[in-house]
Order: C-alpha cells, then structure tokens, then sequence
C-alpha cells in the first residue's frame, strides 16, 4: 500500500501501513557495508523465528501459510523523520506489508543473521537501515534498486492502466509522510472487472498483489500474496477488518469485488 499506503493507504503504518497495508534484497546482491543497525525483537518473535527457520523452505505458500492467523497489528516499525530507525521484527503481530516483508525475507533465510541481513535488503534500500531508506510504497520494491520484485502488471493483459502518480502527495494537500520527498512515478494496474481467467491464470503463487489506489499519492492502499489453493486462487493478507484481524486467506474473486483494481508485483527470487 504505498507499502507505507496499508502502510501509505490505510493510513499509516504507511501512514496507517503505507503507513500502508513487503523489505530488500539480499541474497541475490551483496549490500553495501554500514554498521550494524539496532535490531528491536522481543523473546516472543525471536522463538517464531527459530520455528520458523526450522523447516528451512523457500516456497511461498508454506512460508505464507506459516503466518495464517497471527494478529494483525499496524504501526509496528520504529523510526520516523525525527526518530532514529531500528530493524524491528515482530512476527507476533503483521500488517500487511510487514507481512510480505517477512515472508520475502525467509525465502532468502536458512539462520538468523540471513534472515536479518535478508530483511534489511528487503525493507530497505542500498541496505542501509534508516527512514530515508525505507521502503514505503509497494512499487518500491521493483522502482528501486537492487529490486526485490518485477512489476509483471502490463504483461498480464491489454487492458493493463498506466497511470502518473505523485507518490506521498496527498490530493487534499499535504504529504503523507513528512520528512520525505515526494516522488513521481507511472503505477501501471488492471482494473478489477479486467481480471479475467486469464489474468488469473497467469499469476504465480507467491506474486505480491496490492489494491490499485484511487488518490493520487499512494500507489496501493492494501498488500497480499497470490496462492493458488486446491480450493481455489486466495489473497492472502493481513487483514485489519474486524471480521478478520489477522493473516487470512481471501477468496481473491471476493476480494476483487472491493477494490478498483490490481498491481502485480514478481519477486526476483
């Protein structure tokens, strides 16, 4: 959502998550040498993980499944304009982008200090751990290097929107995020009622998919991941409606019925 859209868009983590609702890279580039960021995870978090990194996989479903039912919970990152940032792992509590952050960062993880050094890839730029660094907004993750996703939105159909945006600009005035620049870039997404078999044939399990956002300065407002089921495509997603509050599978033909349309995003790895 930006990613800071759930985190930008509902507000912000992004600025509810944007500020959304997920990280980055890692493995696939070396990060460039700063010291070593203050990392904020409780006992709880730091015994998910050890569970977690046990079963030692790198397949999207399983890793996703892994988080089905943990509490939703918005605003858990720490670091701001003013405040300085720390890695924070919370794997107690999601929104919806930390959700895909962690989920990316233990596909690149088999111990602690990968899942660390993945996370701080993933989540930040260059791999420096700071606000400035972060990034924010979903299409982050393919706009800036070293990329942790590819944007696959246009290849997936014609009827595929491209779109001008002025990121972290907010329509009413404003910015969404203070302390950061205002950023223009072309969102490219498909509107829900152009999602057809095919398109969803031509998703991936594990592909992150964000809720197109009308306003101008967000690109997405909400963030999931793509699995086919042998019930069924779902949108799994760290869901803040009452009726969920957790990480739920979504139907996605369900889901689509509430949003204006998608942005897809495949991860490199």
């Amino acid at each position: 959502m930006s990613k800071s859209a759930e985190r930008a868009g509902r507000l912000p983590r992004l600025v509810r998550v944007v500020l959304l609702c997920t990280v980055l890279c890692a493995t696939a580039s070396p990060a460039v040498a700063h010291s070593a960021p203050q990392v904020s995870m409780s006992p709880g978090s730091a015994q998910i993980l050890e569970s977690m990194l046990a079963a030692d996989t790198a397949d999207p479903a399983q890793i996703s499944a892994n988080f089905l039912g943990t509490p939703y919970a918005a605003n858990t990152l720490i670091g701001s304009a003013t405040e300085p940032e720390q890695l924070v792992v919370d794997l107690e509590g999601v929104d919806c982008f930390t959700y895909a952050d962690y989920v990316e960062a233990f596909k690149r993880a088999h111990d602690r200090d990968d899942f660390l050094t993945a996370l701080t890839g993933v989540r930040y730029k260059d791999g420096e751990v700071s606000f400035e660094n972060r990034r924010h907004f979903f299409t982050d993750w393919a706009a800036e290097a070293p990329a942790i996703a590819t944007d696959v939105t246009a290849s997936l159909t014609d009827d595929a929107v491209r779109t001008s945006k002025n990121l972290n600009s907010k329509d009413s005035g404003g910015v969404y995020l203070p302390g950061l620049p205002v950023v223009t870039r072309a969102v490219t997404h498909i509107p829900s009622g152009s999602v057809s078999a095919d398109v969803i044939g031509g998703l991936r399990t594990g592909d992150y998919v964000g809720a197109y956002a009308e306003d101008g300065g967000l690109d997405v407002t909400h963030v999931g991941i793509f699995v086919q089921t042998p019930d069924g495509p779902v949108f799994r997603n760290a869901s803040s409606l009452s009726t969920d509050d957790a990480v739920v599978d979504t139907p996605l033909a369900n889901y689509l019925r509430t949003v204006p349309g998608i942005v897809v995003l495949r991860p490199v790895m």
